[in-house]
């Protein structure tokens, strides 16, 4: 699977526990992996690459530290989406 496709699945993972869960970067890491087929550490680089250009961010809140797609006015300022 290309990396392209790849942060498209990690990208609907997260939105679907948006509102839901916080999810940490293990369980997106394992979630993907599991749904996908594709090793832990492939998707832990694609999920990385993500954050690198601000289409995930890390939350720290209350001392637990959680990975979610950022404001959607953040990502129109940054040119991510339209």
């Amino acid at each position: 699977m290309e990396q392209a496709e790849l942060q498209d699945k990690i990208y609907e993972y997260v939105r679907a526990a948006k509102g839901r869960k916080r999810l940490k970067g293990k369980d997106i890491i394992k979630g993907v992996s599991a749904g996908t087929g594709e090793i832990p550490e492939y998707v832990k680089k694609s999920m990385r690459a993500m954050i690198d250009i601000g289409l995930l961010m890390y939350y720290d809140g209350g001392g637990a530290t959680s990975v979610e797609i950022p404001s959607e006015e953040y990502l129109i300022e940054k040119g991510l989406i339209k």
